[in-house]
């Protein structure tokens, strides 16, 4: 008995860390879904062949999935980069040099664009860039160190304790009790000029995009406040258009690569 209670302590535990360390299952594959809508034909079938008929959605949560191995424990500083409160410019002399999200993403760019790369790694990097371009766009991935991305920062979800980075994560989504193909269906019209100005810009402009909006985030609450449907009211349209975000942009990168 004693260690089975053991056993169920450790697996709600690593759930928990899990909830805390990403956007979200339905989250992310939104994103990957709304990605796929603005794929030219050339990416969708070099995509195609990579995955071996996956679709982006199946795969993206894997950079997720893996955590829990040994053998991948390496990528844990990969999803998210810290950035010092009113921080402009990200400072390559003290980047974590286990990595970071924004090293992460590039490494993936560069590895997806070497011809000679093997088709094991090419997999291997395309999941986890679908997974790093949905983490970029939660905006307390590129939080504050020193409350580890507003993980730190207790809070309650109607009656249920949290944290700001986990309300963030999924705890909005999850309430919205929709699928992620019902969420990226229901994305909103966009003309072109408006996508055009989404994918404007480079991965590190968007970086400091999200870096300005979690600033801005972190006064939105209090420590220990209770948050709901107030809160959702507000927010929840930052979460949908930050999901469709990261699919345009995650298209973008893909498009400038497969072609």
């Amino acid at each position: 008995m004693k260690k089975f209670l053991i056993l169920v302590i450790i697996l709600i535990s690593a759930n928990s860390f899990a909830n805390d360390n990403d956007w979200g299952k339905t989250g992310h594959r939104a994103t990957a879904e709304i990605a796929e809508e603005y794929l030219t034909e050339k990416a969708k079938k070099a995509i195609d062949r990579i995955l071996n008929g996956q679709g982006l959605a199946f795969v993206a949560n894997y950079a997720d999935d893996i955590k829990s191995d040994p053998d991948f424990r390496e990528y844990g500083p990969w999803h998210y980069v810290n950035l010092a409160e009113g921080e402009t410019e990200y400072d390559k002399a003290t980047a974590n040099p286990k990595g970071d999200l924004y090293q992460a993403i590039l490494k993936c760019i560069e590895v997806l664009k070497n011809e000679d790369a093997p088709a094991d790694k090419k997999e291997f990097y395309l999941k986890m860039l679908v997974h790093f371009v949905g983490d970029l766009h939660q905006p307390f991935h590129v939080g504050r160190a020193a409350d580890k991305g507003g993980n730190d920062i207790q809070v309650r979800w109607y009656n249920q304790g949290s944290n700001l980075h986990r309300v963030w994560d999924s705890q909005m989504i999850d309430s919205y009790q929709m699928s992620y193909t019902e969420l990226a269906e229901n994305t909103r019209e966009l003309t072109r000029a408006q996508i055009k100005a989404i994918e404007e810009g480079a991965v590190i402009d968007w970086v400091y995009e999200s870096g300005e909006m979690a600033d801005e985030l972190y006064d939105s609450v209090e420590i220990g406040e209770k948050l709901g449907y107030e809160y959702m009211y507000h927010h929840l349209p930052t979460v949908l258009k930050q999901l469709q975000k990261g699919g345009i942009r995650l298209a973008k990168i893909l498009n400038e690569i497969y072609g």
